[in-house]
């Protein structure tokens, strides 16, 4: 700006006075991306005293569903010997169904823990949730609004998982679940980098015998008070390797990120870009806000988190943000933008969904057919279609394009006063009495492919459904003696 600026004006302290008003334009706040380190040096939950008595928990969600009705997996890890549970179960269980599996698989294997890290998950803020917890003694910690990292354990034991199931998938038959167990088992049983051990040997003092060698636990028998003693120093081992490991993690981290404090009382302006909950009517996509505010600082919540003021409009949103989230506003608070044009989604969650089924295929197996159709998603930028089995987006999605449509074969023909042509990539209408194809000059388009539904001389509308057929394939069809669905 100044440098357009001082070709026609000139005044003195001019370019101090224009770098003053462009650091203080609220629209340059919400719209300009910052180049800088990101806020906020690593903080680090203090290391466990014991096994199982800290842990971290997380939902994987959305996997293709069994036999069983299983959708998801429970993952649960201890945040010292870093060993975890993989809980089958489906999205659709209630909080007292979650909470009996808790009993069963965590609690009565390892006791109750002092306390659970977790994200903002509804299940995890739930009233019924809460009160459990209270009741058995632990305490539940909960991430920051949007920040991810604070429960950084989970999500890197959810990235391994996530590495596993897909080779299994690759490698063996049958649905995910069959293989859960052994999963876990291989996860429990490998080396842990941080700890410089198996995490069984961790929580047993020596690893789990596998298949593939059977004398490798070693012919020495550990008994009695031996044992014990042994557990004890491996413990005390692992805290210091964790230490070490966490103290190089540190350094690296910092290194990459800027440190920044805020007082009770600034203006901030809050980072938006990654809710996928916030939408801003009439500038979707890349035309939406990074930030919006500003915002008043009313606490603050440990060294990287603040308490702000927030409006009615963002009731639904958690007020304590990692100061990453956070961008000092230096702006006039009466120039601030209002928030009427901004909802938010009750559930604060991103739902993708598809709105046209492009084309339909045949997968042949050894055994079996599969029906594949081609997905247009509603949030997917351009043309990111995805092929996706027929039979699971005609249960989830029944009403979408799997009504009872009409076919047509290769040869029917139905009395016809006008030609409709069937082609791989349109289809075109023609009044042309010639049933062969006519010239393209006298061919209209009626609709790209894709699209469902074509007016014939605007007297019916109709659905061409499930055939398509090749640029050779036509059929001669007639839509004024029959009105389809």
């Amino acid at each position: 700006m100044y440098r357009d600026m001082k070709l026609t004006y000139w005044w003195p302290g001019m370019k101090k006075d224009v770098a003053h008003f462009v650091e203080r334009c609220v629209t340059c706040l919400q719209v300009k991306v910052e180049h800088q380190r990101p806020y906020g040096k690593l903080q680090q939950l203090p290391i466990p005293m014991w096994t199982w008595e800290h842990v971290t928990m997380d939902f994987v969600t959305h996997l293709p569903r069994t036999q069983k009705g299983y959708d998801a997996i429970w993952v649960v890890v201890d945040r010292l010997s870093k060993s975890a549970h993989f809980l089958p179960l489906k999205e659709t269980y209630t909080m007292d169904r979650l909470a009996k599996l808790y009993i069963a698989e965590v609690v009565r294997l390892h006791g109750v823990p002092l306390s659970i890290v977790s994200d903002r998950d509804a299940r995890f803020t739930s009233t019924f949730w809460q009160s459990f917890q209270r009741e058995l003694g632990t305490q539940v910690k909960l991430s920051t609004a949007y920040h991810p990292q604070t429960d950084g354990q989970s999500e890197r034991t959810i990235q391994t998982l996530d590495d596993m199931l897909r080779a299994c998938a690759l490698d063996f038959t049958g649905s995910w679940e069959d293989h859960l167990p052994l999963i876990e088992f291989a996860y429990n049983n490998s080396y842990h980098a941080s700890i410089e051990a198996a995490l069984y040997e961790i929580l047993y003092g020596r690893k789990c015998r596998t298949p593939l060698c059977w004398n490798e636990v070693g012919e020495r028998q550990l008994a009695g008070p031996e044992i014990v003693q042994i557990t004890s120093d491996k413990i005390q081992q692992v805290r210091e390797r964790l230490k070490t490991a966490r103290d190089r993690q540190k350094s690296y981290a910092d290194k990459r990120r800027k440190d920044i404090e805020f007082q009770v009382g600034d203006q901030v302006m809050l980072k938006v870009s990654p809710w996928k909950g916030v939408v801003r009517f009439g500038k979707k996509g890349k035309l939406s806000p990074r930030y919006i505010g500003p915002f008043m600082i009313t606490a603050r919540v440990g060294p990287v988190a603040y308490r702000l003021d927030l409006p009615d409009e963002l009731g639904g949103v958690h007020n304590t943000f990692h100061v990453s989230n956070l961008r000092k506003c230096l702006a006039d608070p009466g120039t601030a933008i209002p928030l009427t044009e901004i909802s938010i989604d009750p559930k604060l969650s991103f739902v993708e969904e598809p709105i046209a089924i492009l084309d339909r295929k045949i997968r042949k197996l050894r055994n079996k057919e599969i029906g594949l159709v081609k997905v247009q998603w509603k949030f997917h930028k351009g043309q990111e279609c995805t092929w996706e089995a027929e039979s699971e987006m005609k249960e989830k999605y029944p009403r979408l394009l799997f009504s009872e449509l009409p076919t047509f074969s290769e040869s029917e023909i139905i009395n016809s006063e006008s030609e409709i042509m069937i082609s791989e990539s349109e289809i075109m209408f023609s009044e042309s009495e010639n049933y062969a194809l006519p010239d393209r000059n006298s061919v209209r388009c009626l609709s790209r492919f894709g699209n469902c539904y074509f007016s014939d001389s605007e007297k019916l509308v109709f659905r061409i459904g499930k055939g398509w057929y090749s640029e050779s394939d036509f059929c001669r069809a007639s839509f004024s003696e029959k009105n389809f669905p």
